[in-house]
């Protein structure tokens, strides 16, 4: 009973969101379809309690490639990109900064959590050149299912399923193992989680 009264809300908020998200789509037309994405984004994050997580949770579906209604997201979180993918179960907390990313199943985001488009945002190279005139390139970052990520981390390559980021590290190459467990800055390997019996 308690699921089915659940899906009724959401599927209420899903029409809710439909003009807004139409609305984003009409004034995506002219440009930067991102930076119109931003600024409903950071409009949604404004939305207090039950009725701003659910409101966001169905503009993301609509918004986002292959993203669940099924989500989480806090006060003040902020989403930077269109081609972010939210899975099923997954929990951000408040005041979260999330770029160009995919994110798995029953992921857990503590508050304050950065997840950057990758490390190759900003080119620095030619000191006779601004940074802010010298480019980049942003890069789609995949945080794997079942994953927790403490608070204030920052998050810049990805990781694998099962992993544990601890409050504060600073992810800055590749977890390709499974159920690691990381810490400091830059973040490195503190332990490994026992998998055994864990679906993957």
């Amino acid at each position: 009973m308690r699921h089915t009264l659940k899906r009724a809300v959401k599927n209420l908020f899903l029409m809710l969101a439909w003009p807004l998200y139409g609305l984003y789509r009409l004034l995506s037309l002219p440009g930067n379809p991102d930076g119109t994405f931003q600024t409903f984004s950071q409009m949604l994050s404004l939305i207090p309690g039950k009725t701003g997580i659910y409101l966001r949770a169905a503009f993301y579906r609509l918004a986002c490639t292959d993203t669940s209604d099924d989500i989480l997201i806090g006060f003040l979180t902020v989403l930077s990109h269109r081609d972010t993918s939210i899975h099923k179960g997954v929990y951000i907390g408040p005041q979260c900064n999330i770029g160009k990313c995919t994110i798995g199943e029953n992921t857990l985001l503590g508050s304050g959590v950065h997840i950057l488009s990758g490390k190759k945002q900003h080119n620095f190279k030619n000191s006779k050149l601004p940074i802010k005139e010298q480019g980049g390139k942003f890069q789609k970052i995949t945080i794997g299912q079942d994953c927790w990520i403490g608070n204030s981390a920052v998050v810049m390559s990805n990781i694998a399923n099962h992993s544990i980021i601890a409050a504060g590290a600073i992810v800055t190459k590749n977890l390709d193992q499974e159920g690691s467990v990381v810490a400091g800055n830059p973040a490195t390997l503190i332990s490994q989680r026992d998998l055994e019996g864990l679906s993957k």
